[in-house]
């Protein structure tokens, strides 16, 4: 089951979320707020992570 940690104003924020939770060996989804397809700039984003890591997140959202 996938957790959001996040939400973000835009794919940039996303994206670069996703970056640093997968370098720290974490799997991370980044999904559209509202539902619509992901790629648009401007859409608000959930941060994703597998349930069972959010314990680990809590470590790397410490650092930023």
């Amino acid at each position: 089951m996938w957790v959001e940690i996040k939400r973000v104003e835009n794919l940039t924020a996303a994206e670069g979320w996703k970056e640093r939770l997968e370098n720290e060996g974490i799997p991370t989804r980044i999904l559209t707020v509202s539902g619509e397809v992901p790629g648009g700039e401007s859409n608000a984003y959930r941060v994703l992570v597998p349930g069972d890591k959010e314990h680990l997140v809590e470590e790397v959202l410490r650092k930023y």
